[in-house]
């Protein structure tokens, strides 16, 4: 008996994306060659007809192109990049800490109930992100500026600018400007469309003119059971995923760890016998900029200057997929790392492992530890803020003249700033910070005069009827 084993024919694919693809690059040479024996057909239709416009044209393209051109930089990046620190940024009860945990479930299908500290996350195939909350301080927002990648500024669209989103995109400016990107937030107050879509494009302006034209914002219109809307979120997702950013100058040229995890490694018996004694901190984090080398002298924001007694290298908590894959990533590979808020599978130490198991696997309750912030209270000895000695200090602007103060400095710049004006919220129960602008304040000035129309005519009328003469007393007189 023979057996003859025939090959199965390859059948091809009359639908789906792959008969897509292939559809269109088929039209796309067909078109090449039409237009190739059009031009063979007919030369003098395909001629230059005009020397000027078509230098005009070429200009143009040259101009758009040099546009796009930037001052090259060296890439320090290393091969397995850092996570991207994402700042998310707003005045108070705007929808900070709801936006990060909406972010969150997009990217890793988890719930966090608690947004403490730095929280990263696997958000692809080569990139980490770091999400970081900014308060309503002033040296939290200095801090987070100067290691910032991207920031998400949230607006209050129902209320308009407050005056902490330019403080800090004055902040900033110091150290290099990030990427920034606007989050317009409280739409859902809006009942008139009419109303919404003017506020929109006033607000979209205004953020032009303060970052940079057509700089990106997102409106996030409503919420669905505490949270923002699925599809919303999954688009601001998919744009930071994609986002590519230049390096800033003073990150590259600066060492700098943002710990996410803090440990007292003191010994506990001499802490009882003086609180006070010096403590033995160790830090964990990643290392962003140049290298960081053993026993230097570093700074901490807020505490001062100390020496590191010994640096070494740890295994990544949060690492990147080993296979690359073509499509999404698995279940196991959406990690999530926030020792702050006391979420993390895997917790390393020097000589050491922890297993951090869920409720459900332990047999006796365990409460929750949770690193406390008394040792930088203890240690922040500053006794004045970096605003009193602003306000303090004076500069001479040529030899042998007299030092001016801030208030005596006029700012002599084409631009104005926002002037501050203070509004108490009746539903938050807070005072508010609103930020009015010149051009803003004359178009109110200049609407203003169509309130009370109805009244103004009516006393306007009266004023007349009074002012006129009466013709009925001038002839008969006035009677009785």
């Amino acid at each position: 008996l023979e057996f003859r084993h025939e090959q199965k024919r390859h059948q091809q694919k009359h639908s789906g994306p792959k008969a897509e693809k292939k559809k269109k690059r088929k039209q796309r040479e067909q078109d090449a060659e039409q237009e190739q024996d059009e031009r063979k057909r007919n030369p003098r239709a395909f001629a230059v007809r005009s020397a000027v416009r078509m230098a005009r044209n070429f200009h143009r393209t040259q101009d758009l192109k040099t546009k796009k051109h930037h001052i090259p930089l060296v890439d320090r990046t290393p091969l397995e990049p850092p996570p991207i620190v994402v700042v998310v940024m707003g005045p108070p009860k705007v929808g900070k800490s709801t936006l990060i945990r909406c972010l969150i479930k997009n990217y890793t299908r988890q719930k966090l109930a608690d947004i403490c500290g730095p929280v990263t996350i696997v958000s692809g195939k080569k990139r980490r992100l770091t999400f970081i909350e900014c308060n309503n301080d002033i040296n939290t927002m200095i801090d987070l500026a100067k290691v910032a990648d991207l920031v998400l500024m949230l607006i209050d669209a129902s209320f308009g600018f407050e005056m902490e989103t330019f403080e800090f995109l004055n902040i900033c400016q110091v150290h290099g400007f990030p990427r920034v990107m606007g989050v317009l937030t409280h739409l859902d107050s809006f009942k008139n469309n009419k109303t919404l879509n003017k506020t929109k494009k006033r607000l979209k302006h205004r953020f032009w003119t303060e970052v940079y034209q057509g700089a990106k914002l997102f409106y996030l219109s409503g919420m669905v059971y505490g949270e923002y809307q699925t599809r919303e979120v999954k688009n601001l997702g998919r744009f930071i995923s994609v986002m590519k950013f230049r390096p800033l100058v003073w990150q590259t040229s600066h060492p700098y760890v943002v710990a996410d995890r803090m440990e007292d490694l003191t010994d506990p018996e001499a802490i009882r016998l003086n609180p006070k004694c010096d403590r033995t901190v160790s830090l964990y984090g990643y290392l962003r900029g140049t290298f960081l080398k053993n026993k230097c002298q570093i700074h901490i924001p807020g505490v001062g200057d100390f020496s590191v007694a010994d640096a070494s290298f740890l295994p990544d908590p949060c690492p990147l997929p080993e296979m690359l894959k073509k499509r999404a990533l698995n279940e196991r590979e959406r990690l999530l790392y926030a020792p702050m808020a006391g979420v993390g599978g895997l917790v390393y130490d020097k000589d050491a492992v922890y297993i951090d198991m869920p409720g459900s696997h332990v047999s006796h309750q365990q409460e929750e530890v949770r690193p406390t912030t008394e040792l930088v209270q203890s240690l922040m000895g500053t006794h004045t803020t970096l605003d009193a000695k602003m306000a303090a200090s004076k500069v001479s602007l040529f030899t042998g003249t007299a030092a001016l103060t801030p208030e005596e400095v006029q700012d002599n710049s084409g631009k104005q700033g926002p002037v501050e004006s203070r509004v108490w919220d009746a539903e938050t129960q807070r005072e508010r910070r609103k930020a009015i602008f010149a051009e803003e304040d004359d178009e109110g000035r200049a609407l203003r005069w169509k309130e009370d129309l109805a009244q103004k005519a009516t006393e306007a009328y009266l004023r007349q009827q009074r002012a006129a003469p009466n013709v009925r007393k001038l002839v008969y007189g006035a009677g009785e």
